[in-house]
């Protein structure tokens, strides 16, 4: 089997491709850092004949969904293709330059996302087979200070993922929608808050790596941030500003 990777160079994309290779499936890696991603598969000992590489960035619809057609014309259609590329900024909107920020962050983890599906959706919905998996984050349950952007785009792609989910209903595509908590990557090295619950890279992935095979439409990885979730759902207005007051927020680009 094959299986359609984005951000692969780094963080979740990289880790979830591991895991791929461990089980014996071929990989398409895509990033805009091809030979970041070249070096990593030379340093795995994949065989080259297992592994295609695609230069794009999910910042440009044009660009990751070249990438997909390139993809089925020298690999065939993917039976799972997972979207991990995904930005996460701080963004203060009294300042100018983050609606930047914000036009960035909605560019890769939304219209990245679907455009990272386009090529691959009317291919699978003839062969009557095939998973998408959009990654989320536990960030799109609440808002929280200072990373407006982030909070918004994941939860568009919880949204999103649904709307997908109901229209390839029945027919043999599947979607799912992952969501992690905090997973120790190079998006989260950064971050001058707390975070429960920490799992490493390669954790996740093998947990991601089940979820999907497992067929789950919507899975909170790891599931102790599920609970987190559901009581943060469930908090009034009121309760939930009060906890999350003082708080430090996500960096600001600079």
């Amino acid at each position: 089997p094959l299986a359609f990777i984005t951000g692969a160079s780094s963080g979740i994309g990289q880790a979830l491709a591991a895991r791929y290779a461990q089980a014996g499936w071929r990989l398409a890696l895509a990033a805009r850092r091809a030979d970041v991603l070249e070096a990593w598969v030379r340093a795995q000992g994949l065989a080259a004949g297992r592994v295609g590489i695609y230069a794009a960035d999910v910042a440009v619809a044009d660009s990751i969904a070249a990438a997909g057609v390139s993809c089925i014309e020298r690999q065939g259609l993917p039976d799972v293709v997972i979207a991990s590329a995904g930005i996460s900024v701080g963004m203060d909107t009294g300042e100018s330059e983050d609606l930047d920020v914000m036009r960035e962050t909605f560019a890769v983890n939304n219209v990245g996302l679907a455009a990272t599906f386009q090529p691959f959706l009317r291919p699978m919905l003839q062969r009557g087979s095939g998973t998408l998996v959009g990654i989320a984050s536990v960030a799109a349950i609440r808002g929280l200070p200072g990373h407006g952007a982030y909070c918004a785009s994941k939860a568009g792609v919880v949204a999103y993922c649904e709307s997908l989910r109901g229209e390839t209903r029945g027919t043999g595509v599947r979607v799912v929608t992952l969501l992690p908590g905090y997973i120790a990557t190079p998006l989260t090295a950064r971050n001058p808050y707390p975070m429960p619950f920490l799992m490493p890279a390669d954790r996740f992935a093998d947990r991601a790596f089940r979820a999907i095979e497992a067929g789950d439409s919507y899975r909170v990885i790891p599931w102790q941030m599920a609970v987190v979730v559901k009581l943060l759902r469930l908090l009034p207005n009121p309760l939930f500003d009060r906890l999350l007051a003082g708080r430090g927020r996500k960096p600001r680009r600079h």
